[in-house]
């Protein structure tokens, strides 16, 4: 090897000991900040903030069926399920009792009446024999006493008349009201509407006599209730006229259905289910999640609705579509200063916070931004960030990467 062949080589690897040096430096610049950033493209979108609750649907309007006598049931005409109009013969209990107490009411009426005749006759009479004494006292001819004892007999008839004729309207009361007891035995539907659930059979005997035994539910199902329980930590979100939308555990396909309405209102005290009165019920308990009920009707038309479904309803208290939105969990919250009155009076309360924002160059840049209506996952920019920019979600340490270049 010649002495120009050996200065070339030595060069050479002179050369590539430098390209080596410098790829090696590089990448120990690039990585010596050890930071890679995740970063999401703001867009636009739909923010909603809302409260959650579970509720149950009841129709709004239903009545339960009873039994007003006694009496064992001859025929049930409706079954669960079956629609009935207004008025139509839905159950007959067994009339017997009722129509024999009217039978001997009409007859014991029909006594006294009988009487008050005979009583008018002997009223008449004595009537008649006190005139006569009166016309022989004037002419002498008659005692003072015998005067006496006919005006006394006359009064005395006028008395059982009078006596009698109120019997007549106390027992024809009484009847009256046997006649209308022997009318319950036969029950028609006060409301039209759907039979919602039987209580009774045929053959069951009922016993009215201390309280309404229940036979069925007559419902109108065009329209349902959603009563609903929200917690006392988010009642005060919830306002009558609020809008408000829910689901079923029984909505089919994909993307469940949804029912919207508002809110109708929001009953002041909590219910009470065990029976105890109103103070005990209102009474503090430490065990216990007190839970409000916010009602709200929804149109059932179709008949998707059934009684007793569950819903799944968020009361939406504010919304806004087609914004710019951001991840929450990308911003950070700043100290603000105590809002004006106005602005706390708004329909959804703006706030500050601190977001970072990765330039064209690759370095972050640390933003103010003011959001308006935001949930557990977005946040509506009003202003700080535009659309199409990329904000930094979080960032991982690389510098584990160095290793790969050392010699």
């Amino acid at each position: 090897m010649t002495g120009k062949q050996r200065t070339n080589r030595l060069r050479m690897r002179a050369g590539i000991a430098a390209a080596v040096v410098i790829a090696v430096t590089g990448a120990w610049k690039w990585n010596s900040t050890g930071v890679q950033y995740d970063t999401v493209r703001v867009a636009r979108g739909d923010v909603e903030a809302s409260v959650s609750a579970v509720g149950k649907l009841q129709p709004r309007r239903y009545v339960d069926v009873g039994a007003q006598v006694s009496g064992m049931i001859l025929k049930l005409h409706v079954q669960a399920g079956v629609a009935v109009e207004k008025g139509q013969l839905l159950v007959e209990i067994d009339p017997n009792v009722q129509k024999a107490t009217v039978d001997a009411g009409r007859a014991s009426l029909a006594g006294l009446r009988a009487q008050l005749a005979d009583q008018q006759a002997q009223h008449l009479l004595a009537f008649q024999q006190a005139d006569r004494q009166r016309k022989l006292d004037a002419g002498g001819a008659t005692r003072t006493e015998d005067v006496q004892v006919a005006e006394a007999a006359l009064s005395s008839a006028a008395a059982r008349i009078d006596h009698l004729k109120a019997q007549i309207d106390q027992t024809h009361a009484t009847v009256q009201a046997d006649e209308v007891r022997l009318g319950y035995t036969r029950i028609y539907a006060p409301m039209a509407g759907t039979v919602v659930s039987v209580d009774a059979r045929e053959g069951q005997t009922l016993n009215a006599t201390y309280q309404t035994p229940s036979i069925l539910r007559i419902a109108d199902l065009s329209t349902m209730t959603v009563w609903t329980e929200v917690s006392e930590a988010d009642v005060r979100r919830v306002k009558a006229g609020m809008p408000v939308y829910f689901t079923t555990l029984g909505s089919a396909g994909h993307e469940p259905r949804r029912w919207h309405g508002e809110v109708r209102q929001v009953l002041p005290a909590p219910p009470s289910g065990d029976g105890k009165s109103a103070d005990t019920a209102l009474a503090p308990s430490s065990n216990k999640v007190v839970l409000y009920t916010a009602l709200f009707d929804i149109d059932n038309a179709d008949g998707e609705l059934m009684p007793l479904m569950t819903a799944q309803v968020n009361f939406v208290s504010a919304a806004a579509r087609n914004v710019v939105t951001v991840p929450l969990a990308a911003l950070s919250p700043l100290q603000a200063s105590k809002p004006e009155p106005k602005k706390i009076a708004a329909s959804q309360r703006s706030q500050r916070f601190r977001a970072r924002i990765l330039r064209s160059d690759g370095k972050p840049e640390e933003r103010e931004v003011e959001v308006g209506v935001r949930n557990r996952v977005r946040a509506e920019v009003l202003q700080g960030i535009r659309e199409g920019e990329l904000l930094i979600t979080g960032e991982r340490d690389t510098g584990a990467g160095v290793k790969r270049f050392q010699l």
